[in-house]
């Protein structure tokens, strides 16, 4: 994998892998687990049926193009009732986009240098047998309700691929991707008073790349101090499952504290 691009061939993904394509020219990406027998699960609004699965998609709930039926894979598109977690073949996954893979453990400067969002992390990922083991445990149990900002696809496979979950409900989600959306207009805003001060609009430009890129850098999973561990079957199937990581960051914290005052008292 480049540095412009995450492209790969089919051939050279395995079960494990944190697969994505771009919809709608480009415009988002929507993210996915291959598991494995060419099959993928991925997570999107619950309110997809069967029925409009074969809609054109939209960035609003990033439904995947799945078809109604599939011809080659029975199973494909099986879902549990009122969940938004999916498992799909890899040809209705991809519908007519091209296959690409996350990438894991970059270094900062690697990550910088990947100006669109949602295609690297920092973060290091665990191994394939405990990604497939979430992300088929998900989906017989749910990841909780979709919101595009701070519960999306992206979310549910960097979930999948370290085990990792905001402590804080209101904070933004561990997407790179919708991050983007919202820090790139906030590094134009932040640079426009640089304006009077550089005359260049070249230098002003590079100014809010520095800051958007900056920023972003900031709120990758890899480095965020708002995030801990969680094990899958910890999680909630419904609308407490984010519960769960507060309590376990608290539980993580008073532990760290319980062990340094035993190191002090020896």
């Amino acid at each position: 994998m480049g540095l412009l691009s995450n492209r790969v061939r089919r051939s050279e993904i395995k079960a494990g892998d944190h697969i994505y394509t771009y919809r709608a020219v480009f415009a988002y990406s929507h993210h996915g687990i291959f598991v494995g027998g060419n099959k993928v699960v991925h997570f999107t609004h619950e309110s997809v049926t069967s029925s409009d699965m074969n809609a054109p998609s939209s960035s609003d709930d990033e439904m995947s193009n799945l078809p109604s039926s599939c011809s080659t894979y029975p199973d494909c598109g099986f879902r549990q009732p009122k969940s938004g977690v999916f498992l799909s073949c890899l040809d209705c996954f991809l519908g007519n986009g091209a296959l690409y893979c996350f990438e894991y453990g970059v270094t900062p400067t690697l990550f910088l240098a990947k100006v669109r969002g949602g295609t690297c992390t920092t973060a290091t990922s665990d191994g394939p047998n405990t990604v497939v083991h979430r992300a088929m445990y998900l989906l017989h149990n749910g990841f909780g309700n979709y919101d595009v900002l701070g519960n999306n696809c992206e979310d549910f496979a960097l979930y999948c691929k370290t085990g990792m979950l905001m402590v804080e409900k209101l904070s933004l989600g561990r997407s790179g991707q919708a991050y983007s959306l919202i820090g790139a207009p906030l590094a134009a805003l932040l640079a426009s008073p640089l304006k009077l001060l550089i005359p260049s609009p070249v230098g002003v430009a590079t100014v809010t790349a520095g800051l958007y890129c900056m920023s972003r850098y900031s709120t990758d999973i890899g480095v965020r101090t708002d995030v801990v561990k969680v094990a899958v079957e910890d999680l909630a199937v419904n609308l407490g499952w984010m519960d769960g990581p507060q309590e376990a960051f608290q539980e993580n914290e008073a532990s760290s504290s319980n062990n340094n005052q035993a190191i002090n008292l020896d």
